[in-house]
């Protein structure tokens, strides 16, 4: 049976590593587009800081590791997927046939409608190319600019702050990492980063960005019909890194406050799509992203997907989410992988789980950490401390959670979580003094996986 696998990430690596164990005799192909080693984009910051060199960004580093295995590594860009002929369409117009196939395309940055942004000194941070010219740009007293302080923002703020350089963060949001903190939280971390010597605007949008001495920018000219529908869905590509200004003459930031920034370097952080342009009119089902069940087999036989781009069942929210981190990419590789061979495996469920290091500051994020209607809820804060604490319950349940401060109680908020424990009488208990988790996790998960034991 020949395996392809489109995505040379974290995701299309594990799920070609599983195939290759548990189906020797099997062909597995994976398909990349970048001209690297199959590389984690999660390790691009601790590159900037200079933690590690480009090597170490590799997911294997062992010389001829995947010829080794007998997996085929090739260099190409999905245009197309011929479901009724089970291959592949590449870019340059070659076709790559199948038995099973798995998508697993990731995400790319999606880049703001702002006039200039397309322009030299702006970069994105999520390829090795993005990272080699964040580095030629990044030294100690540039001026940079970074649009967007959501998770991965946070995470780049964090490795442009080791460089040394004068950091501006913007982000539309009315608190910083909006999309995974609660108002208190995201406060506390804004607060935290500007005595940490960050400039942050929050509640603001930058509106332009102007390069003296070039022609005068006009707005991005608006696309076409076709060029909308490519952008609606993921089909435009991402600009190539563009150099540092000429002359060394600094950009000015129009933002929405009505201020001008200068800066010597932009980089856009706001936020990722899933790659699934390729996919449209293929007849295979793409919301979000690509919509799979619980085997990670999307609506049709023989093809699955999984990590960035895929759209799981997630179990505390009862819908379908992209979860964009690789904990969960790395799961649903396995399953995905097993059920390509024919060993039936379920996906357990996604669940969103983030947990940020902000220059020292460490929070969490798990679950629907805004809760339900008519759910209840506790906060508990101590900022001299450095200490927040915010739970979220759906009747006996506990379904998400902030936390700012609390390191020793984070493996304990994901299991009661992720493990939908029935807390019983201890929700009042919680309600009253949320400091509880561990002993309410002891008294109900190791009570709740007995009664699961004996049913068995």
């Amino acid at each position: 049976m020949k395996h392809v696998i489109l995505g040379a990430g974290p995701a299309g690596i594990i799920a070609a590593e599983t195939l290759r164990k548990q189906a020797p005799q099997d062909s597995v192909v994976v398909i990349g587009d970048e001209p690297e080693a199959p590389y984690s984009r999660m390790a691009i910051p601790y590159l900037l800081i200079g933690k590690v060199g480009e090597e170490g960004t590799h997911l294997r580093h062992t010389t001829g590791h995947f010829a080794q295995l007998g997996i085929t590594l090739k260099r190409g860009q999905a245009a197309k997927v011929d479901v009724a002929g089970k291959a592949v369409v590449l870019a340059d117009g070659s076709r790559e046939s199948f038995d099973r196939l798995l998508i697993a395309t990731g995400s790319s940055p999606a880049t703001a409608p702002i006039p200039g942004i397309n322009g030299p000194g702006v970069h994105s941070c999520w390829t090795l190319a993005d990272a080699r010219a964040i580095m030629a740009s990044a030294k100690p007293g540039a001026r940079v600019l970074q649009l967007g302080a959501g998770f991965i923002g946070c995470i780049i703020m964090e490795a442009l702050a080791t460089r040394g350089v004068q950091l501006t963060v913007v982000e539309m949001g009315d608190r910083m990492v909006p999309r995974m903190m609660g108002p208190t939280a995201g406060r506390m971390i804004k607060e935290w980063v500007e005595r940490k010597g960050v400039k942050v605007f929050t509640g603001a949008k930058v509106e332009a960005i102007e390069r003296p001495g070039a022609a005068a920018a006009a707005p991005a000219a608006e696309p076409g019909l076709l060029g909308k529908i490519a952008n609606a869905f993921g089909l435009g590509s991402a600009p190539a890194p563009a150099p540092a200004p000429a002359g060394g003459a600094p950009m000015r930031v129009k933002l929405s406050t009505g201020q001008v920034l200068e800066a010597d370097l932009v980089i856009s952080a706001t936020g990722v799509r899933p790659n699934i342009g390729f996919l449209q009119d293929s007849g295979i089902t793409c919301l979000q992203g690509v919509l799979t069940d619980e085997h990670l087999q999307t609506n049709v036989p023989g093809i699955y997907a999984a990590g960035d781009c895929a759209e799981a069942f997630d179990k505390v929210t009862g819908r379908t989410i992209v979860s964009a981190i690789q904990p969960n990419a790395a799961e649903q590789a396995r399953v995905a992988a097993l059920n390509m061979i024919g060993r039936t495996t379920e996906l357990k469920g996604v669940t969103q789980i983030n947990v940020l290091d902000t220059l020292g500051m460490i929070s969490a994020s798990f679950g629907k950490w805004d809760g339900v209607d008519g759910g209840a809820h506790v906060e508990q804060t101590d900022e001299a401390a450095g200490r927040h604490l915010s739970l979220q319950f759906d009747d006996e349940k506990l379904i998400g959670c902030n936390a700012i401060g609390w390191t020793e109680h984070v493996g304990v908020m994901r299991g009661l979580v992720e493990g939908q424990v029935k807390l019983g009488d201890w929700r009042e208990r919680l309600l009253k003094e949320p400091t509880l988790l561990m002993e309410a996790y002891l008294a109900c998960a190791q009570a709740q996986g007995e009664q699961a034991h004996v049913r068995a």
